[in-house]
């Protein structure tokens, strides 16, 4: 078999640009080369294109190298001549403008395979609001959550205060609806802290997501597949900190333990492998998608959240859980890839 041509897209304008460019480094390192030929994409953080070459030389430069440069997509036709002729696409861009559904879009317009879930689940899956609303309505277990726009806390900052009193209570997390990787999150003990939360949260949307803090331990599940997704087996998060916020999850200084498998019961493990699949399916993911969960007391499971986009650095749950189920990093990549162009082939023949 010839080897298929790969976009892998990189960067992006969010603020979490430089997990997106350590995502990709490690798939581009990992990829099996006889099978597939790497075709690199920078996105800057200006929202500008690089071509394959001056990604390539962006990537030797660090991840500094994104924050600038390239061509508005509109404008970026070496970049599009380039990907016109790749063969599927990977993208690796977490966050606003890469994992909600806008860059699938793109793909789905120009007619590209590309890995992951398509556009209404990634859409929901980046709008915390949203993916809630739909498990509240699908009677997933979940801690309380509320909503508020940052024009509603400006207009009344008591009355907003009073409805999370109300709502979820204290201490509780405020962070923006639509985001990833814990950037802008803080956890707030009083009404006190609120102000602060909010100028964090807003900081990256307009709507902010307030959700009932916790105590429990926080574990994860790994699914693959698009008509008949399968389940790793469960790992468990034992953050360095109070909580699992940015530098836990990339710092170099980090000391937070991934525990694979987690330590639960089998009946536990069972239970959050059967709800991240019925997750998956009511968000309508296909691909692949990691689905976040609390476990409070003995065996007590309550769903946290779905991420459509998950971190793939050396030291990221997805493909660690997935090795642990028998399926070692390289090949996992590939059966990303052949599930992309599973779908889009099936989706031509409609």
């Amino acid at each position: 078999m010839s080897r298929q041509r790969v976009a892998v897209i990189l960067g992006g304008r969010s603020g979490e640009h430089e997990v997106s460019v350590v995502s990709a480094r490690s798939v581009i390192d990992a990829l099996d080369q006889a099978r597939w030929e790497v075709v690199p994409f920078g996105i800057s953080r200006s929202g500008g294109w690089l071509t394959p070459g001056e990604t390539a030389s962006a990537l030797a430069g660090g991840a500094k190298a994104f924050r600038e440069g390239g061509q508005q997509l509109l404008r970026a036709g070496s970049a599009l001549e380039a990907l016109a002729t790749c063969d599927v696409a990977f993208p690796l861009v977490h966050g606003t403008y890469g994992e909600d559904g806008t860059l699938q879009g793109f793909f789905e317009t120009a007619g590209i395979p590309y890995a992951g879930c398509g556009v209404a689940a990634s859409a929901i899956g980046m709008d915390k609001a949203l993916m809630k609303a739909l498990f509240q309505e699908a009677g997933v277990k979940q801690a309380r959550y509320g909503v508020l726009r940052a024009w509603e806390v400006a207009e009344d900052p008591g009355r907003a205060a009073a409805y999370i009193g109300g709502t979820t209570g204290y201490p509780c997390f405020v962070k923006p609806a639509n985001g990833g990787s814990s950037v802008g999150v803080t956890k707030v003990r009083s009404s006190e802290d609120l102000a602060a939360a909010f100028a964090a949260a807003f900081a990256y949307d307009d709507k902010a997501v307030v959700e009932e803090a916790i105590t429990g331990r926080e574990v994860e599940c790994s699914v693959l597949g698009n008509e008949a997704p399968e389940a790793s087996v469960v790992g468990e998060i034992v953050p360095d900190r109070e909580f699992y916020d940015y530098d836990s999850k990339y710092s170099a200084a980090s000391t937070t333990a991934l525990h694979i498998p987690a330590s639960v019961s089998d009946n536990v493990a069972d239970e959050v492998r059967e709800m991240a699949l019925r997750m998956y399916r009511v968000m309508g993911c296909e691909g692949y998608a990691r689905v976040d969960f609390f476990v409070t007391g003995e065996r007590n499971v309550l769903a946290n959240e779905i991420n459509t986009i998950p971190g793939f650095t050396s030291i990221s749950m997805y493909p660690k859980l997935w090795e642990a189920s028998g399926l070692p990093y390289a090949e996992l990549l590939t059966r990303i890839l052949e599930l992309a162009l599973a779908r889009h082939e099936r989706r031509a023949r409609r």
